[in-house]
């Protein structure tokens, strides 16, 4: 149940960031270290919303598999006492 609730909150805060972008048409300058790129704000925040999520799917599989090696861990050294 919390994966759909996780899930669905997802899609809604994908809906409002698109909706939000799809409404300005304006083009910003973004300046970064060894670069500069003009874009529409829509891309912008597309951009932006893919990178964060990429982010926080990549630190969740690390926390998990963290987590995972932590308990085989401690399961090892229980066993060999």
């Amino acid at each position: 149940m919390r994966i759909y609730f996780t899930f669905f909150l997802m899609l809604i805060l994908l809906a409002i960031a698109f909706v939000f972008g799809s409404q300005n048409e304006q083009i910003i300058s973004l300046n970064y270290l060894i670069a500069k790129v003009d874009l529409s704000i829509a891309a912008a925040v597309s951009l932006f919303t893919v990178i964060g999520i990429s982010i926080g799917i990549l630190v969740t599989i690390l926390w998990r598999l963290i987590r995972k090696g932590k308990k085989a861990l401690a399961k090892n050294r229980s066993t060999e006492a």
